[in-house]
């Protein structure tokens, strides 16, 4: 289910009465700081390499609503093609065993050592070279490093990681690669059941420019989470969400919002030529609510955007540059 629209009204700030309360407290935790400050001084780096198939690309394109043909009429994917930004999400993944997944289901490659066994994604950049753009077809190798580490919240007793990890995407046969990605996750103790209200996001413009609804259903997230090889079970197990994070329901995925939020603007200018993607997630969304993305044009090289829910929950805030 999706709506476009040309013109939209958005709020500036969560109404009291929709903020929503969650469980988030991570109350007292033992934490070795040994052995975290040991694996924050590691050097952690890997290479992946995946050919950016049309047939997997074309297993994403049918799992969201600007790309299904249900809007317009779908096209196939096809080597050659470029690669559509925000898509590297599709390839490149971990292949862990199921008995070496952490507890929550989640990949253990970059995770920090106990207590810090909860992740979240919290915000990420992306940076094409626009004349050098991924090719669908193409052999790629993606380069993962470990950016930074920051401390947050250990003086207060709400200990919290950021972990920032850098990826190169160069096409083989290339020497500079054709995508920079940031992610930055953030790591916190085991919770303990508490509630917390939905953060207000302020400064926000009161209208948008155009605008994008779809509802991410249950079945949304199944099929990204199997395209990005991703068990976390926050995504997939209700009685998880509950129960060990506190969350009336399963989330839907930051890359996912991240994703949609970069084709409200190929959608509404799909000649656009992306260059820079900045991107924020400010609270969580919940599965089977419609999201609204709204999108503002600062100039006309700059668009800022911002995806609310149907209770008027800030989700992502964001911007895109264009060549």
């Amino acid at each position: 289910m999706f709506k476009f629209g040309s013109s939209a009204r958005a709020l500036s700030r969560v109404p009291f009465s929709h903020r929503r309360r969650f469980a988030v407290d991570s109350g007292p935790q033992t934490i070795n700081q040994k052995e975290l400050d040991a694996w924050i001084a590691e050097p952690k780096q890997f290479t992946l390499s995946d050919t950016l198939h049309a047939e997997r690309l074309s297993d994403l394109f049918i799992t969201i609503p600007s790309r299904d043909g249900t809007r317009n009429p779908y096209h196939e994917p096809r080597k050659g093609q470029k690669l559509p930004p925000g898509f590297e999400i599709a390839f490149f993944h971990f292949r862990t065993p199921e008995s070496q997944l952490r507890k929550d289901g989640t990949d253990g490659e970059f995770c920090p050592p106990d207590p810090f066994s909860r992740r979240m994604w919290a915000s990420g950049k992306m940076s094409w070279d626009t004349n050098n753009p991924l090719l669908i077809g193409e052999k790629t190798t993606a380069t993962w490093t470990v950016d930074s580490v920051q401390k947050k919240g250990f003086d207060t007793g709400k200990p919290m990681l950021f972990v920032n990890k850098k990826i190169d995407f160069t096409m083989v046969g290339k020497s500079t690669p054709s995508l920079v990605e940031e992610r930055m996750h953030v790591y916190l103790p085991d919770a303990q059941v508490q509630s917390r209200v939905s953060r207000e996001v302020k400064n926000l413009p009161s209208s948008s420019d155009f605008s994008f609804t779809y509802v991410p259903s249950l079945t949304t997230l199944f099929r990204f989470s199997a395209i990005m090889w991703n068990a976390h079970h926050i995504h997939l197990d209700k009685d998880y969400a509950i129960q060990h994070e506190g969350y009336p329901e399963r989330l839907v995925h930051g890359p996912l919002t991240s994703l949609m939020l970069l084709e409200a603007v190929m959608h509404h200018a799909p000649a656009s030529v992306i260059h820079t993607f900045e991107y924020r997630a400010r609270n969580p969304l919940i599965v089977g609510r419609a999201n609204t993305i709204h999108g503002k044009y600062n100039s006309d090289k700059s668009i800022q955007l911002w995806c609310v829910d149907e209770d008027g929950v800030v989700g992502m805030t964001g911007t895109v540059e264009i060549v």
